[in-house]
């Protein structure tokens, strides 16, 4: 993972992390929980990375790879790999072009190729006291203050995202919609757009969760919020893929009324979702 740089860059690549790799981070800690699809056979088709600049800016990042099997670990790698490569050659004290650039190259690249497969990707842009997000696809983005408010939280790029960010749909109905899985902008194809937010104020023990949509598509967002705003970052991170791993267990749409622990409760709901897939959080507090 650690490529023995000066700023220790680190890229996870097909990786099978059951507990959280704790890593000192720039001006905090991050950690990076990665996990194969229950079940499957295949490669784990997410990727990370987390890759200082200077002692007191970096990039965190995580890729879901689309196309199946190699062809979404490749595209997904080669989106780490691409942004790694653009901070090398960018002036450390500016990192929009280099995180532009990366997604760019990354993008070409995947079209060479040619073997229709895609990728999408968050990165967070972090400096002492601030953070700017950028996207491309349904990787989410969130940023929780330790009391739980959510100060930031991406828009995912698919027909059921654009739903929800416009009132048309609910987070319950959302979890459940048959086109979830459709993503409409991805790394890899001619179209392809980078969403870039603005500049925010990074306050202390806030967290920046990344993460593939294994995590949102079985976890509800207050559920993620409970599960990352306090305590130890590494137990926070294992304890919130544990979460999503056991909802990707369940049989879906489970009846109605089942009892589910929630912290030192239990709530009943109608129907929770259970959607198997592979799972990559990074996580990041000053």
């Amino acid at each position: 993972m650690s490529d023995g740089s000066p700023l220790d860059a680190r890229l996870y690549l097909n990786e099978e992390l059951v507990q959280a790799d704790a890593v000192p981070f720039v001006c905090g800690n991050a950690s990076v929980v990665s996990r194969r699809c229950p079940g499957a056979e295949g490669p784990n088709q997410d990727a990370a990375a987390l890759l200082p600049a200077t002692e007191s800016s970096g990039l965190l990042v995580v890729a879901d790879g689309l196309g199946g099997g190699p062809a979404g670990e490749r595209a997904a790698a080669l989106a780490v790999q691409c942004l790694r490569e653009a901070l090398s050659a960018h002036e450390a004290d500016d990192l929009r072009p280099a995180v532009l650039d990366g997604i760019e190259a990354a993008n070409q690249e995947i079209l060479a190729v040619g073997d229709g497969s895609a990728t999408t990707v968050s990165v967070v842009e972090v400096h002492d006291g601030s953070i700017r997000p950028y996207h491309v696809g349904d990787s989410l983005i969130l940023v929780v203050g330790q009391r739980g408010l959510v100060k930031y939280r991406s828009t995912p790029h698919s027909p059921v995202g654009y739903a929800v960010a416009a009132g048309v749909l609910d987070e319950h109905e959302a979890l459940h919609h048959e086109q979830l899985h459709v993503v409409a902008n991805v790394v890899g194809c001619e179209e392809m757009t980078i969403e870039v937010g603005a500049p925010r104020p990074l306050a202390k023990r806030d967290t920046v969760v990344l993460a593939s949509d294994g995590l949102a598509d079985n976890l509800a967002e207050n559920e993620i919020v409970e599960l990352v705003r306090r305590g130890k970052l590494p137990t926070c991170v294992t304890a919130l893929a544990d979460a999503a791993s056991a909802r990707m267990h369940l049989e879906p749409n489970p009846p109605s009324g089942l009892a589910v622990p929630e912290s030192d409760h239990e709530i009943l709901v109608d129907q929770l979702p259970s959607k198997p897939d592979d799972l990559t959080i990074v996580a990041f507090r000053r």
